[in-house]
């Protein structure tokens, strides 16, 4: 029975094509929003978590930060490189540290200018944050103890100031005083987040003396690399009791700095796009709905179009169960034809917005199957008051009717 409504159910749109395709288009239209917006969620998720991974390997990043008990402001305290020597020391889950502070301001060469970030960093900085050199040479304790005037740039900068030619040996100058370029480092690529490239190193003796004067040793981030991914919530609790314990911050006052894992950048991202995914699914949700309000629409205009048809079949012996068995495979195969042709849809949306874009995306097979199955269901239910409509007719009545 259910091959012979299909097939008569087939019959029927094709017997009207037109209007079936314009019915189908709002489905189409809600199937193919849910596929690419699952696609690019997915796609975004992963080239996020891919760019946080490419910071550096279980990274910690210590802020100094100002905290508040029962509404009473507490004074920011700001980080200093003795901070992360005590972590260094004293923290057994920690297999590096390092510091760093920077300004973002414009650098001359004697060949152009360039607005670029400098930055005071200390010996640990690569092994850190996984930097190596393309040419030229590292900073030495002896260009640290002396503040002297040399620094490191990026493959991005490096282009913006001397083009083609390398740059070891050339002076680059910030603010009033000229510096020697004594390496330039490997590229490492362009992230959402930065440029990783578009950069200039300096010892941070030097950035605290010439650059950005600052007092006591002070920085404006501790970045921490546990011992492995195991080790990050323990490494994590020992930065904390060592910082509070060198604050002299008593049991249960408030922290005045913030330890945060790379986890933690990613749970804030993930809410984010949760957030916005969301949002657009709520949207498609309601073109999805539209599209079954059409369907019922058009459905009710087949059944009072059709209304002497029904009663021929049932003169002919056919039950109602077979009537509204026939137009709910109709209304269900209308809208999985939809939703098909909006899969194709989005499917082509992908590859033109990954093609020309460059957009991170990638088609979850799984929210295909979603919203194939979606279509199918709105068809059902949104055929069922149509179907229920043709199957309730009179048969004397319905054979009545011109």
């Amino acid at each position: 029975m259910i091959f012979a409504s299909l097939r008569i159910a087939v019959r029927a749109l094709l017997g009207a094509r037109l209007r079936s395709l314009l019915t189908a288009l709002g489905i189409l239209i809600g199937t193919a929003a849910v596929v690419v917006v699952v696609a690019l969620g997915t796609g975004a998720r992963e080239r996020i978590g891919a760019e946080i991974s490419n910071i550096g390997n279980n990274l910690l990043f210590v802020f100094s930060r100002s905290g508040a008990k029962s509404g009473a402001r507490v004074a920011q305290t700001s980080l200093t490189q003795a901070d992360a020597e005590s972590i260094r020391r004293d923290a057994s889950a920690v297999a590096a540290v390092t510091v760093w502070s920077s300004i973002n301001t414009r650098v001359h060469s004697e060949f152009d200018d360039h607005r670029t970030g400098v930055m005071g960093i200390d010996e640990y900085y690569f092994q850190v944050r996984g930097f190596t050199l393309a040419e030229g040479r590292t900073f030495s304790g002896a260009d640290e103890r002396s503040k002297a005037k040399v620094v490191i740039i990026g493959k991005t900068t490096r282009i913006a100031l001397f083009g083609q030619e390398s740059p070891v040996g050339h002076y680059v100058r910030i603010g009033r005083h000229a510096y020697r370029v004594i390496g330039e480092l490997a590229e490492k690529g362009r992230s959402s987040f930065e440029d990783q490239d578009d950069r200039i190193l300096m010892p941070i003796s030097t950035f605290r003396a010439r650059v950005s004067p600052a007092r006591g040793g002070r920085v404006q981030l501790v970045v921490v690399s546990a011992r492995t991914s195991a080790h990050t919530e323990l490494a994590q609790r020992q930065i904390q009791a060592i910082l509070r314990d060198r604050r002299g911050l008593a049991e249960g006052e408030p922290n005045n700095f913030e330890v945060r894992t790379q986890d933690g950048f990613r749970k804030s991202q993930d809410e984010i796009l949760d957030m916005v995914t969301s949002l657009l699914m709520s949207v498609a949700a309601v073109a999805l709905f539209v599209g079954g309000v059409g369907v019922m629409n058009i459905m009710l205009v087949g059944v009072a179009e059709r209304t002497r048809e029904i009663g021929v079949r049932m003169a002919l012996g056919a039950r109602q169960g077979d009537v509204l068995l026939q137009f709910l495979c109709e209304s269900a195969l209308l809208t999985l034809f939809g939703g098909l042709l909006g899969v194709l849809t989005a499917a082509g949306v992908v590859w033109l917005m990954q093609s020309t874009l460059g957009w991170s995306m990638k088609l979850d097979l799984t929210a295909v199957g979603i919203a194939i199955f979606t279509s199918l269901v709105v068809g059902v239910v949104f055929g069922l008051v149509p179907a229920r409509r043709a199957a309730g007719l009179d048969p004397i009545e319905a054979l009545r009717h011109e």
